[in-house]
């Protein structure tokens, strides 16, 4: 089986980051956040896209608990962009 690279971890997706750290795949965390109407739950993709930053989150509060809960975190512990770090001009190489 080949391994997987290794990525640095300044560059890892905050969400990716506390997603792994609480031991949840993408599936598993969607599973416990319900969506807006709270008839289903998200899917696998939606937290893909917030992880990758093709999506910025916009949740509702029974949804930022659900993620809260999930993750083992308080409101106050998760970064303000769940997304990969922005690279600033100056790391940015020519």
């Amino acid at each position: 089986m080949p391994k997987k690279r290794q990525q640095d971890p300044e560059n890892i997706p905050a969400l990716r980051r506390l997603r792994e750290e609480a031991g949840l795949t993408q599936a598993e965390l969607a599973k416990q956040i319900p969506d807006k109407t709270r008839t289903k739950n998200l899917n696998q993709s939606v937290i893909s896209r917030w992880e990758s930053g093709e999506d910025e989150p916009e949740l509702t509060v029974v949804q930022m608990k659900a993620l809260c809960r999930a993750l083992g975190k308080s409101l106050e512990e998760l970064p303000d962009d769940f997304g990969p770090p922005r690279q600033s001009k100056s790391n940015v190489r020519d």
